[in-house]
């Protein structure tokens, strides 16, 4: 069947027919402009407010010098970034994930993988207030420098707001000197910054009277799971299990190590309590290690080792402490392997490889280091971490099935030389899970909402550090594997892992809404400025980016100048759009 991107290209066609019909038959108002999906709406209201604000010009030059000061910083650094993106692209075409994307190119709400249904509402109000303030800062510059404005308006992709403009008097823009034209070029993006200071200012502290509740919140239950199987499911939040509080994700995972009964009492925030029966699942597994066994639709279970019954991780560490090769049985079949830190491939140079073991890429078992048993790569490391540099150690292993002892010497950084990339997580590469509550990162998300992990910088350095914890929390699962949920507000289900404290928990859910608002209205509006910083034309970078040069060019004993202008800004131009060009569709195309 079609997908949603499906049905949204197929209305945006309709749209366009119905709309182009629309005009050409003239039963839309003249105010009204149809371009094929881009609609655009015209009016003349709202210019005699704009010149009673603008009566301060010295204070709103000041205000555009500044913003131009920006701009040309931010336009340097965005037209950098794009560049480098291309190489980036081309290097590594499937190391861009999903963020670059067509349908994550449209900040469509339920398109968009990153930008949920239920965060539309705030998205909305913050694109709107964005385009409210751009254009704004533009007729608003048109009239401090005594630029006549045509006509103001908003532009619609089909029914959806994605900018507004101001259409200054052709004439009046080019008598302008090149300074006026910059100010007002650069006022949109300065008004954008500052709605997005206001937006921090006002967001701190009410994300500060948010707290995480007591318990492990939990994001969601994996399929297959005993979680899964005794009801439990996104928004609950786990309080005790057999009798043992739990206040947080860590202490729920600390407590499941430590009990290994195969079922468990689970008690819920505001929910019945419910018995789980715990299943010991492979979530993760490094190729090569018995891939027979593996697969996720369903997860495979381990059901016994060696003959004898496991249900949780820890019963798994129990019955092969004591022994270095072990029978999994599971859902899918019986395989034999060692068990213990698994090394993909020994690299050259190493501690490993001066002992003997291989370097042709054979992968590697340590079973045991110093007579201390390794099952898994956390013991690996803290064996390892416990060792003086230069200390010798007796290491027992497995080369393609042949038990190998050798001696190693711990280097001088505390290991055998063995990159992280190479050394698998879990007993063997697998990695368990025997309960199946996936925890969601309430304290992380919130720590950098309300600014708490940032605090310990020097001040420019902890806005900076906020302002990209912003940018980046609707996208973290991209910049951060470890974390397998995006942020995109306090919305659904979700509420039900934070509680208002303090003056403001009277309002009770008004303050979810208003961060909220606050969030995706800074949101939009960084990413609105940073967009038309972008040094190509018609974006307000490329506007600046004409008049920086012709500034400069006019200072040069050269002829033809306003052809040498040209003829940069358009390939400046050309290379800018290439550039987002590869960004958008050259993942999919190159892979």
């Amino acid at each position: 069947m079609f997908g949603l991107l499906t049905w949204v290209l197929l209305g945006i066609i309709l749209y366009t027919a119905v709309a182009m019909g629309l005009s050409a038959r003239g039963y839309l108002p003249s105010a009204v402009s149809v371009t094929g999906p881009l609609t655009t709406i015209h009016t003349k209201r709202g210019r005699a407010a704009l010149n009673r604000i603008a009566q301060r010009k010295r204070f709103w030059r000041a205000w555009g010098n500044l913003g131009v000061g920006i701009a040309l910083v931010v336009m340097a650094i965005a037209g950098l970034a794009v560049v480098l993106s291309v190489p980036a692209v081309f290097a590594q075409p499937d190391g861009a994930g999903t963020l670059d994307s067509p349908e994550n190119a449209l900040v469509i709400p339920g398109v968009n993988d990153f930008l949920p249904l239920s965060a539309a509402p705030a998205i909305v109000f913050g694109l709107l207030v964005g385009l409210v303030v751009h254009e704004g800062g533009h007729g608003l510059l048109c009239r401090v420098e005594d630029i006549e404005i045509e006509s103001m308006g908003v532009a619609l992709f089909t029914i959806i707001p994605v900018g507004a403009f101001v259409e200054p008097d052709a004439d009046d823009q080019q008598a302008a000197d090149r300074g006026a034209q910059t100010r007002m070029f650069a006022a949109g993006i300065t008004n954008n910054f500052a709605i997005c200071a206001i937006s921090a200012l006002l967001l701190v502290p009410l994300a500060a009277s948010v707290a995480v509740v007591p318990g492990a919140p939990v994001g969601t239950a994996i399929d297959g799971s005993g979680a899964a199987a005794a009801g439990i499911e996104h928004g609950d939040v786990i309080t005790e299990i057999d009798g043992t509080p739990v206040e947080n994700a860590s202490e729920l995972e600390a407590e499941l190590d430590r009990n290994a009964a195969a079922t468990v009492e689970v008690d819920r925030r505001n929910a019945d309590s419910v018995t789980v029966n715990r299943r010991l699942l492979i979530l993760e597994h490094a190729e090569g290690v018995a891939d027979d066994i593996v697969d996720v639709d369903p997860l495979t279970q381990v059901t016994a080792v060696n003959g004898t019954t496991v249900n949780t991780e820890p019963g798994f560490a129990a019955v092969v402490e004591n022994r270095a090769v072990a029978t999994l049985e599971t859902t899918r079949g019986n395989a034999t392997i060692p068990v213990g830190a698994y090394i993909a491939e020994v690299t050259a140079g190493s501690a490993l490889a001066e002992a003997g073991l291989p370097t042709d890429g054979t992968s590697v078992t340590i079973t045991r280091i110093d007579g201390t048993r390794t099952a898994n790569a956390s013991a690996y490391e803290s064996v390892l971490d416990s060792r003086e540099p230069g200390t010798e150690l007796r290491v027992e292993a497995y080369v393609g099935g042949e038990r190998r002892v050798v001696n190693a010497t711990v280097d001088g950084d505390g290991s055998f030389g063995v990159p992280e990339t190479v050394l698998a997580k879990g007993y063997s590469g697998f990695v368990f899970d025997d309960f199946g509550a996936d925890p969601y990162p309430a304290e992380q998300f919130l720590s950098f909402l309300d600014g708490s992990n940032a605090a310990a910088f020097p001040t420019v350095t902890s806005v900076l550090v906020y302002f990209a914890n912003l940018l980046v929390l609707p996208f973290a699962t991209l910049l951060d594997p470890s974390v397998s949920y995006n942020f995109a507000g306090f919305n659904g289900e979700m509420t039900a892992f934070f509680v208002i404290e303090g003056p403001l928990s009277a309002l009770g859910g008004l303050v979810f809404t208003a961060i909220n608002l606050l969030f995706w209205t800074w949101w939009v509006n960084f990413n609105l400025a940073l967009f038309n910083c972008i040094p190509a034309f018609p974006l307000d970078g490329g506007h600046i980016l004409r008049t920086s040069s012709e500034s400069v060019v006019s200072r040069l004993p050269v002829p033809n100048r306003r052809l040498i202008v040209t003829l940069f800004t358009s390939i400046v131009t050309i290379g800018m759009v290439f550039a987002v060009l590869v960004m958008v569709f050259g993942p999919a195309l190159l892979v």
